[in-house]
């Protein structure tokens, strides 16, 4: 015979505290019901941090040193997690009466005060608690119906008495009181020095740009200047550097039109001539006994057509192009005679 085991719903405290906080991995994260601001906390801290590994961290990795993005993740990992604590803790969240300890206090209220004559405001519901030889006075809470420790205060936002309050923080989303003030300071501490490094290496990153782009501005904007200057001349590099047209020659440059604007429209405007060197020409056999054009010829065919120059070897003897006659044979060296004894 099975037995079967009917386990009871458990109820946790946190569903029953009053106040106006919402509760989250059964009652093991509390914040306030107004978390918008803290969404937008977490997106700029994500944001920045990752934009600055992302950009500036990549290029002053390589440039100054590998140990900039180690820091600024130490910072951030650290500032990560303090405001997580800071904002997912009780901040010391003092429990309300119940409503039998609410009926005692009341009684002895009206005990230590006596029956207020109608018609008279009640004083105030205060008692005196000394703290190193100091009178310190512990207001009532109306709302939790208890007498606040020192330095305890009830935020109207979270609706709940905090102890030692400091604030009620939206961009943490929640109370800074006793239990997180330390994680708070500690959040807005580490922030801080991951703000200030990652301002200062921002500068670092825009002054390197700015010194590179500073040097190339000048070299750049140089080259562009003399150009335009050549261009305004119809002149070239080479022919500058060599002082073709100027100089000690003092030879006026042919090729100007004495007009800015129109060798300006001739050198950048003009018709440009096709090319000569037909990379993509087919070479032709062999056998058929041509040839592809020579550099000779591509450079005659660059010349400005024009009238046949003058032939100053006029004066020379032509050559002689008739076909010579044909010349007989050699005929071959006689044998060498010999001479006789008479004949010497």
């Amino acid at each position: 015979m099975s037995v079967m085991v009917v386990r009871k719903k458990v109820t946790r405290k946190w569903e029953k505290l009053p106040g106006r906080n919402t509760f989250c991995c059964d009652g093991r994260v509390m914040m306030a019901r107004q978390k918008g601001i803290f969404y937008l906390t977490l997106f700029l801290i994500l944001g920045t941090c990752t934009l600055f590994f992302a950009f500036e961290c990549r290029y002053l990795a390589v440039q100054l040193s590998p140990a900039i993005p180690v820091f600024a993740a130490v910072l951030f990992l650290f500032s990560m997690a303090t405001l997580l604590r800071t904002s997912f803790s009780d901040p010391g969240v003092i429990p309300r009466a119940l409503p039998d300890e609410a009926a005692f206090i009341e009684m002895e209220i009206e005990a230590t005060n006596g029956a207020v004559p109608q018609g008279q405001r009640p004083p105030p519901r205060i008692k005196n608690f000394q703290i190193n030889n100091q009178i310190v006075k512990l207001k009532y809470c109306y709302t939790c119906k208890i007498f606040r420790p020192p330095r305890a205060s009830h935020c109207s936002i979270c609706d709940n008495c905090v102890e030692r309050f400091d604030h009620h923080c939206p961009w943490v989303g929640n109370c800074v009181g006793k239990r997180n003030y330390r994680y708070f300071y500690l959040f807005i501490l580490s922030l801080s020095l991951l703000t200030i490094y990652v301002f200062a290496f921002n500068i670092v990153y825009v002054a390197l740009k700015v010194l590179i782009c500073f040097f190339t501005l000048w070299s750049v904007v140089g080259l562009t200047g003399f150009h335009t200057f050549l261009v305004a001349l119809n002149q070239t590099t080479n022919e500058d550097i060599k002082g073709s047209w100027t100089g000690k020659n003092r030879v006026q440059n042919p090729y100007s039109h004495g007009n800015i604007v129109k060798n300006c429209c001739e050198v950048l405007c003009g018709p440009l001539p096709p090319s000569v060197l037909d990379r993509r020409g087919i070479l032709p056999l062999e056998e058929s006994g041509s040839r592809p054009p020579s550099t000779q010829e591509a450079s005659t065919s660059l010349l400005p057509q024009g009238p046949a120059p003058i032939d100053h070897l006029s004066n020379e003897m032509p050559e002689d192009t008739s076909t010579p006659e044909e010349m007989p044979p050699p005929e071959p060296p006689e044998p060498p005679q010999e001479v006789t004894e008479a004949e010497k």
